[in-house]
């Protein structure tokens, strides 16, 4: 039998409305998630057992850890074997660590690198425009310890690398901002293969002393108090970066 256009039309309703239902667990990280930001349960503080929230919700066992699952991704709760789950306040770092894993696809797609560099460049930018108006005397003396940890690692890989790291460190806290050293710490790990490719390719002489001198002139120009030459160093010398990068993974055999 023909079904009518009424009965097909509901039952393209219905099942649109399968397709949109929530999963149980779902719904109880929501209303967790509600529950921890109204107060209910703040930081600090255990949440119900297991088999609390399993008769709070009226859910099985897996709907209910999966949703504490997902809390703890999201940073909000911390779980232990053998203990309740116990509300935890997010940080910047707990929060970046959650993108590693899709910062790591987005790098492995087709023009991947290009995209991270150049959000690298935008943010350091923005890291040194601000040193080089809102650093205190501290921030400076601090940023000229790690530019001479750097010059007297010239031609040691292993620190050089780990000192030009701290370097644009030292920019991401002058901002004073957790979120901005998490995400520099992010792009560190997300960028490790550049750095280390960059500094390593024995193609280009003077690669050492290039970034240590780049890194001289931003520090420089942040001493000077002048934004411009801050943001004009930097540019330079992460477009220095990015070729140097480029010609060593081409003369890769």
């Amino acid at each position: 039998m023909t079904s009518t256009p009424v009965a097909l039309r509901r039952q393209a309703e219905a099942g649109s409305e399968i397709i949109r239902r929530r999963r149980l667990s779902d719904e109880v990280q929501s209303r967790l998630e509600t529950m921890i930001h109204d107060g209910r349960y703040p930081p600090g503080e255990q949440l119900p057992s297991e088999r609390e929230l399993m008769q709070m919700f009226g859910v099985g066992r897996p709907a209910v850890r999966e949703a504490l699952f997902s809390l703890q991704k999201m940073g909000l709760v911390a779980i232990q074997a053998g203990d309740r789950a116990r509300v935890t306040r997010p940080t910047p770092e707990a929060v970046v660590e959650g993108l590693s894993g899709a910062a790591r696809h987005l790098l492995a797609a087709p023009g991947g690198v290009e995209n991270l560099q150049d959000a690298r460049l935008f943010f350091e930018v923005g890291l040194a425009r601000h040193a080089a108006e809102h650093a205190a005397k501290a921030d400076i003396d601090s940023l000229a310890n790690a530019l001479e940890a750097n010059r007297q690692a010239i031609g040691d890989l292993e620190t050089f690398e780990r000192t030009d790291v701290a370097f644009h460190f030292k920019l991401a806290v002058i901002a004073k901002n957790p979120i901005f050293t998490a995400l520099h710490q992010a792009i560190v790990e997300w960028l490790v293969e550049q750095w280390h490719t960059t500094l390593s390719w024995s193609g280009r002489k003077g690669t050492f002393k290039k970034a240590y001198e780049a890194h001289k002139a931003i520090f420089e120009a942040i001493v000077l108090r002048d934004p411009d030459a801050a943001e004009k160093a930097m540019r330079s010398h992460l477009a220095h970066v990015s070729r140097v990068y480029w010609e060593a993974k081409e003369a890769r055999p």
